[in-house]
């Protein structure tokens, strides 16, 4: 199985700081986030990643290379100025993915999700790991029912984590070069009643902005 880091946005809430470096080289405990993706990936027994890219692309393939510092192979995905979004993102870099199911995980997100586990959801068309609400987003996104992902219709809402597992057949109708975000795909899976998740409810950050970077360094490093 295959993984994709999605690492093409622009990181506006970030800035000043991704002015002149892309969000996913931002460091934390030391290490850029991109990177606890990668040694968790190798860890759980991934070898060939995929990572997207438009603003500063050029800074993450010099920081990273081919990925045989972690025993991985990094294959890139480069976007046009502006990005594809999530959907449109994983659509162009489908020829470098394959035709298995893969993984794809948020570049701006710190995570112990053991990744182990996406090996085990390769049945399914798609499948979100999902967390209890942030505070920054207490509204949340969808509701479990079981396995399969609902919409929240006033009961208890959780938020999509930024990972989960894909088939290639779940971007069929995006077309190569087009901007599309993930939400239209999503919400036609849930009329159709093919959408699956699980909760997670271990240690999860979206790393969205100066001050919650600046608190995920400070507990990494044992500070906090």
């Amino acid at each position: 199985m295959k993984a994709m880091i999605l690492a093409a946005g622009r990181g506006e809430r970030m800035r000043p700081l991704t002015d002149h470096t892309p969000k996913p080289l931002l460091l934390a405990g030391g290490k850029p986030l991109i990177g606890w993706h990668l040694e968790r990936l190798a860890a759980a027994g991934f070898c060939e990643i995929v990572i997207n890219h438009a603003h500063l692309g050029e800074q993450i393939e010099a920081a990273l290379g081919d990925g045989k510092q972690w025993g991985l192979n990094i294959a890139y995905s480069p976007e046009p100025p502006g990005a594809l979004e999530t959907a449109g993102g994983i659509r162009h870099a489908l020829p470098l993915l394959g035709k298995e199911p893969f993984l794809v995980v948020n570049g701006d997100i710190y995570c112990a999700w053991d990744f182990q586990r996406a090996h085990q959801l390769r049945d399914h068309l798609a499948h979100l790991v999902m967390v209890a609400n942030p505070a920054h987003h207490a509204g949340g996104d969808f509701r479990l029912q079981g396995k399969q992902v609902l919409y929240g219709n006033g009961q208890q809402t959780l938020t999509y984590a930024g990972i989960g597992v894909f088939s290639p057949a779940f971007f069929t109708e995006v077309q190569d070069g087009e901007a599309m975000k993930l939400r239209p795909l999503l919400d036609a899976a849930i009329a159709a009643g093919t959408l699956t998740g699980e909760e997670y409810t271990g240690r999860w950050v979206d790393v969205g902005t100066p001050e919650r970077l600046a608190e995920l360094d400070l507990s990494l490093k044992g500070r906090l």
